[in-house]
């Protein structure tokens, strides 16, 4: 059951998965001195853009993303301002929450901010693909037995995965170790990143393994 949706979901990680090392691996070949501790906001907002651009053309051409109910134009460009706007917003809220579990509030607040781009690309821009700009359905899928379809779980484990992996990815940062990957956000970024391909990796096996206990129904 649902073969078809795990298979379709399994492409779309690969390809997204293949976006993140590509956005790394690219830059290194044209920007000299590329790399990802030494010029790590350029690493940072490549990832973001690599997986804004690939997020929302695949699950536009696989259909994921939800249908406009009206096809006019004014309704579609609203429908596309509000999702910018959610995007803009998901990114103070990040970082005011990483401001209020320690990162400096004016120093480095263009690394701080940079981390919050880079969270929103990987867990709001993915509600906005396949909820759209729909709050309500946000809330659902992030209650409890609140996920409907297989997406919908997916949503779930790879939001996880992500802020996991960031939050983990502080625990560093107070050491004393005088590492270059320790500098603020590097760990952090990083540990979302890992987070974000885990959760790729995790949620079609996730779902492929307990298929049979799952009883909603697809979209």
């Amino acid at each position: 059951m649902w073969d078809h949706e795990i298979r379709a979901m399994a492409s779309t990680h690969a390809i997204l998965a293949a976006s993140v090392f590509m956005a790394t691996v690219l830059p290194a070949a044209v920007v000299p001195g590329f790399s990802v501790y030494g010029t790590h906001l350029l690493w940072l907002y490549s990832v973001s853009g690599a997986v804004t651009a690939v997020s929302v053309a695949v699950f536009w051409l696989l259909g994921i993303t939800p249908p406009a109910k009206k096809h006019t134009v004014g309704y579609k460009l609203s429908r596309l301002f509000r999702s910018c706007l959610y995007f803009f917003l998901s990114c103070l809220f990040f970082h005011t929450v990483v401001v209020l579990y320690g990162a400096p509030l004016i120093e480095s607040a263009l690394e701080t901010f940079s981390l919050s781009v880079l969270l929103t690309s990987l867990t709001t821009l993915r509600c906005l693909c396949v909820l759209g700009p729909n709050v309500q359905a946000w809330i659902r899928v992030f209650s409890r037995h609140g996920a409907m379809s297989v997406w919908d779980t997916c949503l779930q484990i790879t939001v996880a995965c992500t802020l996991v992996g960031a939050w983990v990815g502080a625990f560093p940062i107070p050491l004393d170790w005088d590492r270059p990957w320790q500098a603020w956000p590097v760990s952090c970024s990083l540990g979302a990143t890992i987070g974000f391909l885990t959760g790729l990796v995790a949620a079609p096996a996730w779902i492929h393994i307990h298929r049979k206990q799952l009883t909603y129904k697809c979209k």
